[in-house]
């Protein structure tokens, strides 16, 4: 009975969530699509075709986010006629949102994405990550390359098979080690019970500090262990970025709202178990170095996800070529400094001279 309850619950935050965004310009309320993947659950994107000529790049968002974090892309791109996929991810907007923290295992949700290609008709496309939609791209071109010509990853890079090879607390001890603080340890408390409902209460401090003005803040009050907890349960507030204007921060508030952070948070779960670990033993040791083109956006401002070790990664792991712009931004670099990443991407698409 409960679990016919919830799943009545998340069907109707899924249907306002969708409803909120299929309204919002630059997208064309007629080209949003819901898919029942192979595995029973329902992918609500966005899908805008190709004209003649061009690729079609499928854009993944990050936490904690929705489709309509590519607003500035969509636009771009769309008005150039290039084709775009737009998913919500796994537990947000019109996704559905299972409480399984198995359900969140990157192999599943690569699956998924590859489902999407194929109800579209898609064999070769550019594949564009931010934060946790770049670790779902690196799966993405280590089981299913063959779907992809080229891979772009935005503040966050390419994450190798064996990124998360380290129990969490020996990656806690080892970060602080190095850099003085634990820049994963804001991990713990999004896996802890109840951080949802603690965030939702609180949720003008909650994305103050995930979307700062000024990210050294990050240092102390979101990114070490305990640090985010006790900033959100005490409501502190800080100055938000003025890259997301008011009216962008109601929509993007409501749309988490609705929502909730219950299935979202799942996506730290399955790091601070041995899921993500356990699941990354399946990647083919012959994917784990990338064979086609790539771009990667560093953040140079981001002390979570630190644009030098992605850059070395990069340098590490491509055998093709490989194009780094390091911009001076914090972690949200497709909003901040979102007209020098979709020119430095255009003109990366534009010189993969790609047969389409």
């Amino acid at each position: 009975m409960l679990s016919r309850v919830f799943l009545a619950l998340s069907f109707a935050a899924a249907t306002l969530a969708t409803s909120l965004l299929a309204d919002l310009p630059p997208f064309n309320s007629s080209l949003f699509k819901d898919l029942n993947v192979t595995r029973g659950l329902v992918y609500h994107y966005y899908a805008s075709p190709a004209d003649t000529g061009k690729p079609t790049l499928v854009f993944l968002h990050g936490f904690p986010s929705t489709s309509y974090d590519w607003r500035h892309q969509v636009s771009f791109f769309q008005d150039k006629g290039y084709g775009l996929i737009v998913p919500d991810m796994l537990g947000y907007g019109g996704t559905a949102k299972p409480l399984d923290p198995e359900a969140y295992a990157p192999s599943l949700i690569s699956r998924d994405i590859v489902d999407i290609l194929d109800a579209e008709g898609l064999q070769q496309s550019v594949l564009i990550g931010h934060d946790w939609g770049a670790k779902i791209a690196s799966r993405l071109a280590n089981y299913f390359p063959q779907y992809f010509n080229s891979y772009a990853f935005l503040a966050v890079g390419y994450t190798t098979p064996n990124s998360f090879a380290l129990p969490f607390s020996e990656q806690n001890n080892a970060s602080r080690a190095v850099l003085g603080y634990e820049n994963f340890g804001y991990w713990d408390f999004f896996s802890s019970d109840g951080a949802d409902q603690i965030i939702l209460d609180n949720l003008d401090s909650f994305f103050d500090i995930a979307f700062p003005k000024d990210t050294v803040f990050t240092i102390k009050d979101f990114a070490p262990l305990g640090a985010i907890g006790d900033f959100i349960r005490n409501g502190r507030r800080i100055t938000p970025g003025d890259f997301v204007t008011p009216e962008e921060r109601a929509i993007q508030m409501e749309l988490l709202r609705q929502g909730g952070f219950a299935a979202p948070l799942n996506w730290y779960k399955i790091l601070t178990t041995s899921i993500e670990r356990d699941d990354d033993q399946g990647i083919p040791s012959e994917n784990a170095v990338l064979k086609k083109p790539v771009f990667f956006g560093a953040a140079l401002r981001d002390y979570v996800a630190l644009a030098a070790t992605f850059i070395a990664a990069a340098l590490q792991n491509s055998n093709d070529t490989l194009t780094i712009h390091q911009y001076d931004s914090g972690h949200w670099v497709q909003l901040e400094v979102k007209d020098e990443v979709n020119s430095d991407l255009l003109q990366w698409i534009e010189g993969l001279k790609l047969d389409v």
